[in-house]
């Protein structure tokens, strides 16, 4: 074999090679959850999908590689409410693109991200301006709902699916914080007042039912005794007079009189802390007292006849 063979041989085994080569660079692989646009000479061709895929080398090329897997977006959108409180909102924003909208998400849409931030913000500012900041805490989940009705019906034309519209959280200034915090405490401990109130109002209310409880009972009692003491001098006075011929009801009243009197100096006396006292203490003080009780018994009397003659 002489050196022209040997030549063409090895021209021959470069081209091969750089055929091989260039078949197998014709070969690409596109992962699970994920698409490829192929184009051709600039012009789009295809969506390959999931697998081994082939392309013609030097004319198809890849263009881009779309992620169909669920993304998220989180933005802090600043805005005020109807009652001149500046908020800040965190809104997380989860998309996909549409399996069977890969040509709309790649060749309508340049930044997916800047045109969702756009409707995000312009939904907020359509909103929470019109509300009080106690209204824009209760509707957050409204708000998110609204955002995503709106964004679905919107990216959808250019191939992506809005799976959720997140509003997670508002935040107030810091010092607007403080000060709802110190209003709720303050409210807090108004109930609480209020509350303690109640309760001291239902224990001195029963307090003032037992005191009046325990003065009727009193009162009872004591005319209980009164009643009984008086019947017990009435039978003592008929039995005394039975007993001794020519006394009177008076000298009987007399005797149980001076009795009680002597009976009062001797228990005054039998106290170890007994105040000193000054009285009349001759016979004839005791009968002054006696007949001191009889004529405001005999006024009485008069009295009660003469209300009754009258008619009052």
């Amino acid at each position: 074999m002489d050196s022209s063979q040997v030549l063409g041989l090895f021209v021959y085994g470069i081209v091969g090679i750089f055929v091989f080569g260039t078949i197998l660079s014709g070969f690409f692989q596109v992962r699970t959850a994920e698409a490829v646009i192929v184009q051709r000479m600039g012009k789009f061709l295809r969506v390959a999908t999931a697998g081994i895929n082939f392309k013609l080398p030097w004319l198809d090329q890849i263009a881009a590689r779309i992620d169909l897997r669920v993304q998220q977006l989180s933005l802090d959108v600043e805005t005020k409410t109807k009652d001149n409180v500046f908020v800040k909102i965190p809104v997380s924003v989860q998309y996909h693109v549409l399996p069977d909208r890969v040509y709309e998400a790649f060749y309508k849409l340049a930044s997916p991200n800047q045109q969702i931030s756009s409707y995000v913000f312009n939904m907020i500012l359509g909103h929470v301006p019109k509300m009080n900041l106690d209204d824009a805490f209760l509707q957050q989940a409204d708000i998110a709902v609204a955002i995503k009705d709106g964004l679905s019906d919107v990216m959808k034309t250019y191939g992506y699916a809005i799976d959720q519209a997140l509003v997670t959280d508002i935040q107030p200034d810091e010092k607007v914080k403080a000060a709802m915090n110190e209003i709720n405490a303050a409210q807090r401990e108004q109930v609480a007042a209020s509350a303690r109130g109640e309760t001291e109002k239902i224990l001195k209310v029963k307090q003032a039912e037992a005191e009046a409880l325990s003065k009727a009972l009193q009162g009872e009692g004591i005319a209980n005794q009164r009643k009984a003491i008086i019947e017990g001098l009435k039978v003592s006075v008929e039995s005394f007079s039975a007993a001794v011929e020519g006394t009177t009801p008076k000298d009987v009243m007399m005797l149980v009189l001076v009795t009680q009197y002597l009976d009062t100096m001797k228990d005054i006396g039998a106290q170890d802390k007994s105040n000193t006292i000054f009285v009349s203490h001759s016979p004839g003080a005791l009968g002054e007292l006696f007949q001191q009780m009889q004529d405001a018994i005999m006024i009485g009397q008069k009295g009660a006849a003469a209300s009754a003659a009258t008619g009052h």
